[in-house]
């Protein structure tokens, strides 16, 4: 089942998530590319919309360090897309507030990421669908929902 053909008689499962993660994430970034959005601009986006958010909040729904969501947030900034500005609710907190611009563009990459999804699942008849999404969700909130500790952390694919 790997892209070497070994004689395994079992599924390779590191390989099948592997392998469809790198594509669904080439996918979406091609897609989102079309309107100047990575897909961490997106999240950012899209959960600082739901509620006030600080950077340090942003960046753990997005799984991002604090290098990357700086970066992030500063790309987001340029683009007019959102601002830093101080909590109503906690006057030393700075929050990422998203502009009007960016809530436009934030509804147009929710538009985008759905389609995307949707064309991957595609040739999946509705009860596959139902079912791979079902078990990915038990899988996420249960034995593979935390990391494992290592000296050595697994490093993430690289990104084009």
């Amino acid at each position: 089942m790997t892209a070497m053909g070994s004689t395994r008689t079992e599924p390779d499962l590191s390989f099948l998530l592997d392998r469809t993660s790198h594509v669904l994430r080439t996918r979406m970034a091609a897609a989102l590319g079309e309107i100047g959005l990575t897909a961490r601009m997106h999240c950012v986006l899209v959960h600082a919309l739901e509620e006030e958010r600080t950077q340090v909040q942003l960046a753990e729904i997005g799984d991002m360090d604090k290098t990357t969501m700086v970066v992030t947030v500063d790309a987001l900034e340029k683009a007019g897309l959102a601002e830093r500005r101080p909590s109503t609710k906690d006057r030393r907190a700075r929050i990422i507030a998203v502009t009007d611009r960016g809530a436009a563009v934030a509804g147009e990459s929710r538009r985008i990421v759905d389609r995307v999804h949707a064309d991957a699942l595609a040739d999946l008849s509705d009860a596959d669908r139902d079912c791979l999404l079902r078990v990915l969700g038990r899988l996420a909130e249960g034995p593979l929902g935390v990391p494992a500790e290592s000296p050595r952390p697994a490093r993430r694919a690289r990104q084009q």
